[in-house]
């Protein structure tokens, strides 16, 4: 069973302050966690993680991560904006992008940032578009696919990132011409796996790479960055991944590989956004109706534009009915939302406890790809989100959106009328 990190009776006092539906992030479990990350990989000098900002672009989410020696990770222009407007800059901003336009290659250099190339015609991309930097990353696809233990957990052929292998050396050696002092490397080959040895496994492969790569091009790697991939345990009854066990499965590996070929001064970096943020993030919703048909529905006032994974991918996300925990699971539901879509549900035949009107229903595991891929389909409006400090108070760090958000970019100046 999961547990929510908000008890029923502080609930009950924070929706008389904010209206549901809204998005609520536990900051004390948000620096636990990012502590014992860092913990985990300490034994590496220069170990760094730059938190995925895609996962949760809120700037007060950012600058808890920046207080707890966390980097950013960015992949678009306004992602470096926020990022900047945090107080990140130089090393502290990892720029990983693909199918990169001019100006952000532009930004992110003005930024000096850490720029991580996607593909080996970016190098002249960005030479025209911004000038080389000293220091430049490049992203590994080693194609096939990336099987653990003769599990078959993600296939790099199919993915649009990356450089090939062969790519790799000649990308690397045509940047020491062109005057890079120093390099990084990068891969990203499973997603959302909670197996501790999916980062042991990937530091093998890129740990031997990046010693083959020195050897063929006499780069110096600086940092190898494992990116992401590292989940969460969404299913109730599923194991969470160790990060202490990982980082000591990391640290083997380096020993073995990196150690022994004279580059122990490699440092590791990640780019986690679920496994930091998603459980430390659920949607709050209240039952706002309740359909009996030819199954029994209960209608949220939240909907997939404000948690879109379930209606996408067919998401678990556990739930909740606040004050009823201890109640016997004995009613099958599909919980749905307000979207003229019938993929818009959160669960499907969901046993829970009956569901009255007014019922405080919580989503969980929702802190990681959960605003941050919300819309505005049939004029939804995205939510407010909602800070649960350290001292049990709480910060409102986006407002809800209004009619007048909605509208703002049309130009009523003429025949149109909009009064809100």
């Amino acid at each position: 069973m999961k547990k929510t990190f908000v008890s029923f009776e502080q609930l009950k006092e924070i929706v008389k302050e904010y209206p549901t539906p809204f998005h609520l992030y536990d900051e004390m479990g948000i620096r636990e966690n990012a502590r014992r990350l860092k913990d985990a990989f300490s034994w590496n000098k220069g170990f760094k993680e730059y938190f995925a900002v895609k996962a949760t672009p809120n700037p007060s989410i950012l600058k808890v991560l920046k207080e707890e020696g966390c980097g950013a990770d960015c992949s678009t222009y306004t992602e470096l904006l926020l990022a900047e407007a945090v107080g990140f800059k130089g090393d502290d901003i990892m720029f990983s992008s693909n199918v990169t336009p001019e100006e952000d290659f532009i930004y992110a250099r003005k930024l000096n940032s850490i720029i991580n190339l996607d593909d080996i015609t970016h190098i002249d991309f960005l030479e025209k578009a911004a000038g080389i930097p000293d220091v430049i990353s490049c992203r590994f696809n080693p194609g096939g696919d990336f099987t653990i233990a003769n599990a078959i957990m993600d296939t790099p052929q199919e993915a649009k990132y990356g450089f090939t292998r062969e790519q790799l050396t000649e990308g690397f050696k045509k940047l020491i011409d062109k005057g890079v002092k120093h390099f990084g490397l990068h891969a990203f080959l499973a997603s959302n796996t909670t197996s501790n040895e999916y980062y042991p496994v990937l530091a093998e492969i890129l740990f031997k790479t990046a010693v083959e790569l020195k050897e063929e091009t006499g780069a110096h790697i600086t940092f190898i960055n494992f990116s992401g991939g590292i989940g969460i345990p969404y299913l109730p009854d599923q194991k969470p991944a160790d990060i202490y066990e990982i980082g000591q499965g990391v640290k083997k590996a380096y020993d073995e590989i990196l150690v022994s070929a004279g580059m122990e001064d490699v440092a590791i970096y990640t780019e986690l956004g679920r496994f930091m943020l998603g459980p430390y993030g659920c949607l709050v919703s209240r039952a706002i109706h309740e359909k009996h048909i030819h199954k029994d529905y209960i209608g949220l006032d939240a909907c997939a534009a404000n948690l879109m994974r379930p209606a996408m991918y067919g998401s678990y996300h556990h739930i909740t009915v606040m004050g009823k925990e201890n109640e016997t699971c004995d009613h099958m539901y599909d919980i749905t939302g307000g979207l003229c879509e019938n993929n818009d549900k959160f669960a499907i035949d969901r046993m829970l406890p009956k569901i009255d009107i007014g019922d405080l229903i919580v989503i969980h595991d929702t802190g990681a790809h959960g605003f941050s891929m919300g819309y505005n389909y049939n004029g939804k409006l995205r939510s407010a989100e909602i800070l649960l400090k350290e001292d049990g108070s709480t910060e409102l760090i986006r407002r809800a959106e209004t009619p007048a958000d909605y509208f703002a970019t049309f130009d009523f100046s003429g025949q149109f009328k909009f009064q809100e």
